[in-house]
């Protein structure tokens, strides 16, 4: 029994680590914390533009929002903050809610954060971490590749030096685009992709390597001492100093119905991809376990902190807990170095920021989201699972089509479908008994078994339940009428059988009655411990014949040919199913 200490430690996992912290982990951590930190202030910003946010507001919340994760979440390396995929779906929300002024864009944003806080919080704290497994690998495949899509687009207007209307609709955007190309500032766009190019190579040379930080350096140099502010190149201009002052999130019905969509999006996305990518790297690390429901708590209480001190949401970032992770961070003091460096430029080094080009932050995102468009999962589905294909690809062309929160539904539902569909068509096997042995193995899988035609062993291979019994019954039926006349015995092999709903009970039954009417010998084998539980309770067991049950298929098969008698099979049934409770 848990006691309440031990409790305490797993709902709040720093009380765990911090008391017991080696010395040995504090120059990885520190080390790692400030380079994820020093990548965080560039990012930071970028994200709040992409999410329609001034640039400050990603540095707020890249502060708060990792002090609650480091002290709620159980993963140790994650790396958690503003990322595209979030910053896209903020601005996605708000545009619907058309807000009159920054302002009330800004309120808009807080809410969206603890609506998202408030439903990871909740599912976390009601034990609900499996609802990721909702989420299928092709789909989120698809809705993010296509949210990258989405987001590479939308920087469009920084990188070109153009405006034009938001939308999250790609033919909107590319509409857009094509009204203004002529309109294109040839100076911000040569920045732009001079930065591309230089974050591209920096990434691949020195993954750990704060390369962003450095474009964003040269950057503001090179705008400064040539004066391109004033020849049309759009900078960030003053970004306010000091912490961020608490903000109140908005409740108002009509505007948190809105919102919810893109609330449950945000907080099922976020959460599977942080998710995912903690997972993978607690794989490296033995002295500590990752729990999906305190995940879900972590992760609720930083977006409790986005929501109260001016941010929007957060989850965590892939590339930076990658970085996290190589830098040597051992512990959550990692994050917490981070957020003191960020705190520490919020209060003495925004003004640094006043040339910094906003073609620059429209290359950091570029490149961050680059990586998140995946070509090789498509062709490998294509060629191993089509129905995982289809669905990757109709949540990719949705979500670009009709926009990002009808991607993500849909996508689920195409999940549950998929899964619905497989359910209700089991496999099921005709068995033949291998020659001069009591092996009884697919005929469509295996050569020269024995298949005689007044014999019929069948294996279904899955649930019976009111979904699948017409299937179930359909291809029984058309197996029987390939037999034909000569049919004088049906093998009901459930050895794969995990469960047996009431309608399935009572179509069985229905099923063995027709066969015994038609004066052909049924009988039932293999069947495990709950399976045989449901069979005596629904006077299965009894329909069939007490005798009619049998441990496996071999013996069904002799009892039937009158090789072994009542009182042989008693002696071999000694430790009969209906007996047996182990299994």
């Amino acid at each position: 029994m848990r006691t309440f200490q031990t409790f305490i430690k797993e709902s709040i996992p720093i009380l765990d680590w911090l008391p017991n912290y080696k010395r040995t982990n504090l120059s990885g951590d520190l080390y790692a914390g400030l380079i994820v930190g020093i990548m965080l202030i560039p990012q930071g910003m970028a994200y709040a533009m992409l999410a329609g946010l001034d640039p400050i507001h990603g540095l707020y919340a890249a502060t708060i929002p990792l002090v609650l994760y480091a002290f709620f979440g159980s993963s140790r390396q994650l790396a958690v903050g503003p990322v595209a995929m979030d910053s896209m779906l903020t601005a996605a929300s708000i545009i619907i809610l058309k807000p009159e002024n920054p302002q009330m864009y800004l309120v808009y944003a807080i809410t969206l954060a603890f609506l998202v806080g408030v439903i990871q919080f909740g599912l976390g704290i009601l034990r609900f971490g499996f609802v990721v497994n909702f989420l299928s690998h092709p789909v989120i495949n698809g809705f993010t590749s296509a949210a990258a899509v989405l987001i590479g687009l939308s920087q469009v207007p920084h990188l070109f030096g153009i405006e034009f209307a938001q939308s999250i609709l790609i033919q909107e955007i590319i509409y857009n685009i094509g009204q203004q190309i002529i309109n294109i500032h040839w100076i911000t766009l040569f920045i732009g992709l001079i930065g591309i190019s230089i974050l591209f190579i920096g990434k691949k040379l020195t993954p750990t390597l704060p390369i962003s930080l450095i474009v964003v350096a040269l950057s503001i140099i090179i705008v400064q001492l040539f004066n391109l502010a004033d020849n049309g190149v759009q900078v960030i201009g003053s970004i306010p100093s000091g912490l961020p002052t608490l903000s109140i999130p908005l409740f108002e019905l009509n505007t948190w119905i809105t919102m919810i969509p893109f609330a449950l999006t945000i907080a099922f996305v976020g959460f599977a991809e942080s998710y995912t990518i903690a997972k993978t790297v607690n794989r490296q690390h033995k002295d500590y376990k990752l729990n999906a429901n305190q995940e879900l708590i972590g992760l609720g209480m930083a977006n409790f902190g986005a929501s109260f001190f001016q941010g929007f949401p957060v989850t965590g970032g892939f590339s930076r807990t990658a970085v996290n992770n190589q830098s040597g961070a051992k512990t959550g003091l990692a994050s917490l170095v981070s957020a003191a460096l960020i705190i520490i430029t919020l209060l003495y080094f925004t003004e640094l920021f006043y040339h910094l080009p906003k073609t620059i932050l429209a290359a950091v995102i570029l490149v961050a989201v680059s990586s998140l468009i995946d070509t090789k999962t498509p062709l490998s589905l294509w060629k191993k699972d089509r129905m995982d294909f289809v669905m990757l690809i109709s949540t990719f062309f949705i979500t670009l089509t009709l926009g990002i929160q009808y991607g993500i539904i849909l996508g689920m539902s195409l999940s549950l479908i998929a899964v619905i569909y497989s359910a209700s068509r089991p496999h099921m096997a005709t068995l033949g008994r291998v020659p001069g042995t009591n092996y009884f193995k697919n005929i469509s899988r295996f050569p020269n078994l024995e298949n005689r035609p007044d014999l019929l062993v069948l294996r279904i291979d899955g649930p019976i339940y009111f979904a699948n019994l017409n299937y179930i019954k359909e291809r029984i039926d058309k197996l029987m009428e390939e037999k034909g006349d000569a049919l004088k015995t049906v093998v009901l092999n459930f050895e794969s059988i995990t469960s047996i709903d009431s309608s399935g009970a009572k179509e069985l039954e229905e099923w063995i009655k027709a066969l015994q009417y038609k004066q052909i010998n049924t009988c039932i084998t293999g069947a495990k411990g709950p399976v045989r539980d449901t069979l005596h309770k629904w006077g299965i067991v009894s329909c069939v014949g007490q005798n009619h049950v049998f441990n496996d298929d071999a013996t069904a098969v002799d009892y039937f040919d009158h090789k072994i008698d009542a009182n042989q099979l008693s002696e071999m049934q000694k430790y009969s199913l209906q007996q047996s409770k182990d299994d």
